[in-house]
């Protein structure tokens, strides 16, 4: 593949409903989870960024929500299996910070997978509260500063 495609993806355009099936299928299905439709209608003002190969599809995504005094909140990072390890996420995240960036947002703060500490404090990320447990799973608050 050459390098990845990064684009805004639109609510509820084809390359969104590509996004939640990714989702779904990496991120939800395996703890046993599904989409409510209240959940997806929450996001239709929400940014959400895809990363796309050659053949424009989508591999990676994630979702940006809005939050008080110019931060966003990164949700639904995922990436396809297949591209797991080596960098596309990395490529993503950063692709998305620029974005915030230049659209005049402060910070990012997300909700990490415990078994994700390692990806976002390679990309800047700081631990900046108590660990709690999401969707069952064990999470920490992180933030960085753009």
């Amino acid at each position: 593949m050459q390098d990845p495609i990064f684009s805004p993806i639109e609510f509820l355009s084809p390359e969104y409903d590509s996004c939640v099936k990714l989702r779904d299928q990496e991120l939800r299905k395996p703890l046993n989870l599904e989409f409510t439709s209240e959940q997806l209608e929450e996001e239709s003002n929400q940014f959400h960024f895809g990363l796309f190969d050659d053949e424009m599809i989508l591999f990676a995504c994630l979702t940006f929500k809005e939050m008080p005094d110019l931060k966003l909140k990164m949700r639904q990072v995922v990436v396809s299996k297949q591209y797991q390890f080596i960098g596309f996420g990395k490529i993503l995240v950063f692709e998305a910070e620029q974005w915030a960036i230049l659209n005049g947002y402060s910070e990012i703060i997300l909700h990490a997978r415990d078994t994700a500490i390692p990806f976002y404090e390679k990309c800047g990320y700081q631990k900046i509260d108590d660990s709690f447990i999401e969707v069952n799973i064990l999470h920490w608050k992180m933030s960085k500063v753009l």
